[in-house]
């Protein structure tokens, strides 16, 4: 018998949405359905009355985050998640598996489970299937989920056929280790972008006393296309009478795709993400609160919306808290987005229930498209200006001095704003780190291939720009003097370099083959075997220890700002690890003093770089000592003087470290190799 009581109420006809309702030990639950995501028990920038007021239904948390703090022996004290953050709906944990994949570098993987290093304590931990449940036991959830091997959706047939072997024999042994304990539990089906192997995973699962069952490995680098294709297939091949948790997904328009498919219940953490980035989902499209448009408008976010940001503040307010990097510009947004998605859900409940979600999703899939660029602005322009070419999230943006650059929508950020893009790649990129040189043979013998990593690949200006090098070189110097050049750029999104390349006539460092074999095949090869180019396509964090070690990085994506994970002491130990036992240097346009320290709180020795248009300084980083370049113009290491600057830094400890850690934390800045004396 199911722990979880689950009805049908109707499913929609022209298409398999649904309607249902089931029961858990703190509520009964309506679907659709869209979890807030909270991960260490809580929501960013939410309590607990917040989302109560906004009707939120379930919670999730994480096993992986929780078991490393504060640990199983905080939640036994409670009695569990309940009262400790004082929530008295359902609560469902995810397991861990998607954390464990996420940690490549940082974890073995075994039958038996899989071993990794807190990234709280550094600590080593084991968590198998037993363990996981146990854990989420404690935690005392409502629905629990089994540990599964999550992969790239993207990997190898072999490779995610084993993956899904190893998800089911974990799944047996979930099944066991829950035992007669009262929370429901659910399988995950995997299988990646392979149909055979979704529906032998599907009719594997679905056979098993599952509570429910998840669709997982997806929202991990396959397209949109691909994404409603296998939620489909997996939705066709999932029994009716449990619910269907589609994970870790997504937008609202994700979210409307999957239900139009099949699909119950959601999570995703972009509502309060992109709160943070001053993004909005209202219903008249996204509206980007960052954009000077908004700087004298007394209309509220969302005129359909009572949430609280919207009966009280209008959209000049939040576009100042936005631009101040004020946290209650966050949270206002994030309350508004978590609101907007409650509704949407609520209203495709409520078009099913009526039968009318088919042309529900029609109007929709088109409102929830839709962006405030094409809105007009709400006061006198000063000027007309010509529009300019646009993608997605970009356009082109013409400089006063004659260049192009691309700029993003919904951050404002300009790639290469001040100097025009071949230029500042060549200055800080391509010359500071002496390519030509490099790409020389030390001896006759030497076929060793010189690794680039281009992180941050944008319209190419820093590929290229190391592409047009070589060239250079091997139409000087001949093949036989150069080492192969493997360039590895890391992008998850290709509309800068698409928008670029359709403008070509403005990017002329993009009139090459290069760029078009890149986007068509994610590969490009020079004629003369020395020169191949290839694109990693993806999310950095995910992709970066499946490249080979570098010799050399150029280090360029978006600021700390907008891209805060890629700028973490975290993110660079792993590249200063991935890096060994070679010896690898970092070149970054960034002098931030947060950000030299995150480099150095790796690992990393770290220099002063050449400047570039308004910056006086950007930052070089070496994994070794004996690396630094000799050369007179060579960068210096930071010295005494660059620390006695940090000491008295109004910034110098990262967000959220505690205070009875900075004195350590200072010592151990202070006591890092580069600053020792001079023998």
């Amino acid at each position: 018998m199911s722990r979880l009581p689950f009805t049908l109420e109707k499913e929609s006809p022209g298409s398999k949405a649904r309607a249902a309702r089931f029961q858990t030990a703190h509520g009964e639950v309506r679907t659709p359905v869209f979890m807030p995501v909270g991960t260490q028990a809580t929501v960013k920038n939410m309590t607990g009355d917040g989302l109560r007021a906004l009707d939120v239904q379930v919670l999730l948390a994480n096993t992986y985050h929780l078991l490393l703090r504060p640990g199983p022996e905080v939640f036994k004290k409670f009695g569990g998640i309940h009262r400790f953050m004082n929530w008295d709906r359902p609560v469902l944990t995810d397991s861990g598996g998607y954390q464990i994949f996420s940690l490549s570098a940082d974890r073995v993987m075994t039958e038996a489970g899989a071993e990794f290093r807190s990234y709280v304590d550094g600590e080593l931990h084991f968590l198998s299937p037993e363990s996981s449940i146990e854990m989420q036991l404690t935690i005392g959830s409502d629905i629990m989920m089994v540990l599964d091997q999550c992969i790239a959706s993207t990997a190898s047939h072999a490779d995610t056929e084993a993956a899904m072997h190893l998800t089911h024999r974990w799944a047996e042994r979930s099944l066991r280790a829950r035992g007669d304990e009262p929370p429901a539990l659910f399988g995950i089906v995997q299988g990646g972008c392979h149909r055979d192997l979704r529906i032998r995973s599907a009719e594997f699962l679905r056979a098993m006393p599952f509570d429910g069952l998840a669709i997982g490995g997806l929202a991990v680098g396959e397209t949109h296309a691909e994404r409603y294709e296998f939620t489909d297939l997996a939705t066709d091949h999932l029994p009716k009478d449990r619910p269907r948790y589609l994970m870790g997904v997504g937008t609202p328009t994700d979210i409307l795709e999957a239900v139009h498919r099949g699909v119950d219940m959601f999570d995703c953490i972009i509502p309060t993400q992109l709160a943070q980035r001053g993004t909005a989902f209202t219903s008249h499209g996204r509206i980007h609160c960052r954009r000077s448009v908004y700087k004298f408008s007394e209309e509220p976010l969302d005129a359909a919306c009572d949430c609280p940001t919207c009966r009280t503040h209008p959209r000049a307010y939040l576009h100042h808290l936005i631009k101040a990097d004020e946290t209650l510009g966050w949270q206002l947004l994030a309350m508004h987005n978590l609101a907007f998605y409650q509704r949407l859900m609520g209203e495709m409940r409520a078009h099913i229930l009526r039968g009318e979600f088919l042309g529900y999703y029609e109007r929709q899939r088109l409102e929830l498209g839709r962006d405030d660029e094409a809105n007009p602005p709400v006061h006198p322009a000063r000027a007309r200006v010509r529009r300019l070419p646009r993608l997605g999230d970009y356009e082109v943006l013409a400089s006063p001095q004659g260049f192009s650059s691309i700029r993003q929508l919904s951050s404002g950020e300009v790639m290469h704003s001040v100097s025009a893009p071949a230029e500042e790649a060549n200055r800080l990129y391509i010359e500071q780190s002496r390519l030509a040189t490099r790409l020389r043979r030390r001896h006759a013998d030497d076929e060793q291939p010189l690794v680039v990593w281009d992180v941050g690949l944008g319209a190419a200006s820093n590929a290229m720009a190391a592409v047009h090098r070589a060239e250079k070189e091997l139409a000087e110097t001949g093949p036989a003097a150069l080492r192969p050049l493997h360039l590895i750029s890391f992008e998850r999104d290709l509309d800068p370099l698409t928008l670029a390349a359709r403008n070509a006539a403005r990017f002329h460092h993009l009139r090459h083959g290069a760029p078009e074999g890149l986007l068509r095949a994610g590969h490009w090869r020079h004629a003369s075997g020395l020169i191949d180019w290839r694109l990693l396509r993806g999310d950095f964090l995910t992709l970066l220890e499946t490249a080979p070690a570098p010799d050399l990085i150029y280090y360029d994506p978006f600021s700390a700002k907008t891209d805060t994970a890629l700028w973490q002491a975290d993110v660079f130990a792993r590249i200063h690890r991935h890096c060994q036992p070679g010896a690898a240097e970092l070149y970054t346009y960034s002098a931030a003093t947060a950000v030299r320290v995150a480099l150095l709180v790796a690992g990393f020795y770290v220099a002063e770089g050449v400047g570039t248009g308004p910056k006086a300084t950007t930052t070089v980083a070496l994994t070794r000592r004996e690396n630094q370049i000799a050369a007179a113009d060579a960068p210096r290491l930071l010295g005494a003087e660059w620390l006695a600057r940090w000491r008295r830094s109004g910034s110098k400890y990262p967000a959220g470290l505690e205070e009875a850690a900075k004195a350590a934390f200072e010592r151990r800045i202070a006591g890092h190799p580069q600053f020792a004396p001079a023998a």
